[in-house]
């Protein structure tokens, strides 16, 4: 049966994660309300045994890592991301086409345009202010919907319904106002207070900010946007937060920019993991040998949902690697590595998974089809650690409002409770024990 209070509460938290910034602001204030320390990756680092951490880069992602009271022998860690498709607004926005207004956007990711069309759009992102001799971010969600995509009349676009090419700088320009109306950064600075002359820069994006809602003739789904894949990072999250004290240190990475390739300083390409297991390591006196073993005992997690079978199109799916929605645990493979699941990584998680009788079921795109990529393969290019690429299955994905199982949000938070809560020790090259 599913979990109406789980349902419930990643709804808010989706609700209140506008994007990558509100997300980890939402991450850091769940960690904070459960006794975790903020650290700064400009200060040095004095790490306590039996206390938990956390440290933000660029305020779109998060680490976060509890150290065991009698030290630990390995690292278990989830990769999930705070990004979604969207459009990024740019910096010189408004367009004047008398009587109306548009603001000038550019595609950040791959989503599928047309849900994004006819549907009242929020503004949400980062801002850059002058202070005096200071340079400050300010976090801006708008409160009520502020543009619109409007689609063409069928009566003036007869092949909308037969494959029809939308082009981002014609067809997807958001409407802002008509006649004379004010600049996008002087009501944002109306309503944060400021001067709209203090706005120096801004990163800020087209949000669909609609509520969530469980469906179906059992309720059996959930619909809502940014599931990709902000539904890991809560359950990652969630997970991270009710696992047992195990001899390991669990570690919840939230990322930015896997949309656009995680190349950024943000990004699962970046040092950023790396750089916070090594501050870790060097706070209790650790070498680069002792380093190189704990991560030998240690296993990554990378947690981005997957596809389920469509019911209309079940043709696009591989004929002997469907999962389904409520299926459980999706565990993804691709064998040119853009998951990066292998099978010993996938028999150590599943080990897990069967003890906490959580269901697994395994993907694969079909033969003649590419797919996309995650986080799991490029993380592991720096923190190189037996990594699974798991998910949970869903439609739509890249959808403006994308749909999952009522259920597996709960299969999802047991199965990584159960993860963090294990330890993985390296007997040899191939041989492994799981507690």
């Amino acid at each position: 049966m599913a979990d109406k209070y789980t349902i419930s509460s990643l709804f808010k938290f989706i609700k209140k994660s506008t994007g990558p910034f509100h997300a980890v602001d939402e991450v850091k204030n769940i960690l904070t309300e459960n006794g975790y320390t903020e650290l700064w990756e400009s200060s040095e680092w004095k790490l306590e045994a039996g206390r938990e951490y956390f440290v933000t880069r660029n305020l779109s992602s998060v680490i976060a890592f509890r150290i065991p009271a009698e030290g630990f022998n390995g690292f278990m860690m989830t990769a999930s991301h705070s990004d979604s498709p969207s459009f990024k607004i740019k910096e010189q926005a408004e367009m004047n086409s008398k009587p109306y207004v548009r603001l000038n956007t550019e595609r950040y990711g791959g989503m599928l345009c047309a849900t994004w069309m006819d549907r009242p759009l929020h503004i949400a992102g980062k801002i850059m202010v002058k202070e005096d001799d200071r340079i400050r971010s300010l976090l801006y969600s708008s409160e009520e919907p502020m543009v619109l995509i409007p689609n063409v009349a069928i009566h003036m676009n007869r092949a909308a319904n037969t494959g029809f090419e939308y082009k981002a700088n014609v067809d997807m320009v958001p409407l802002w106002g008509s006649g004379d109306c004010d600049t996008l950064r002087k009501k944002i600075a109306e309503e944060l207070n400021i001067s709209a002359e203090d706005i120096i820069s801004t990163d800020l994006f087209l949000i669909n900010n609609d509520n969530g809602v469980q469906w179906g003739a059992n309720g059996e789904f959930i619909s809502c946007p940014r599931l990709d894949d902000l539904e890991c990072v809560y359950a990652s999250l969630q997970g991270f937060l009710a696992a047992n004290e195990a001899d390991t240190v669990p570690v919840l990475a939230v990322l930015d920019n896997e949309e656009v390739g995680s190349t950024t300083k943000q990004g699962a390409d970046s040092t950023f993991l790396d750089d916070v297991v090594s501050r870790i390591c060097e706070s209790f006196g650790f070498t680069q040998g002792k380093k190189l073993s704990l991560l030998a005992n240690s296993f990554l997690v990378s947690a981005d949902n997957a596809h389920a079978v469509h019911p209309n199109h079940p043709e696009y799916s591989d004929p002997t690697s469907k999962v389904y929605i409520n299926g459980g645990v999706v565990i993804k493979y691709n064998a040119n590595q853009k998951y990066t699941t292998d099978s010993v990584s996938d028999a150590l998680f599943t080990r897990i998974c069967t003890e906490a009788g959580v269901p697994v079921q395994r993907y694969t795109n079909r033969a003649d089809m590419m797919g996309g990529s995650t986080l799991g393969n490029i993380a592991a290019t720096h923190v190189s650690v037996n990594t699974v690429d798991i998910g949970i299955a869903q439609l739509a994905m890249h959808s403006s409002f994308e749909t999952a199982g009522s259920e597996d949000i709960t299969h999802m938070i047991n199965a990584l409770t159960a993860f963090y809560s294990a330890r993985i020790r390296r007997l040899g090259d191939g041989e492994y024990v799981v507690k």
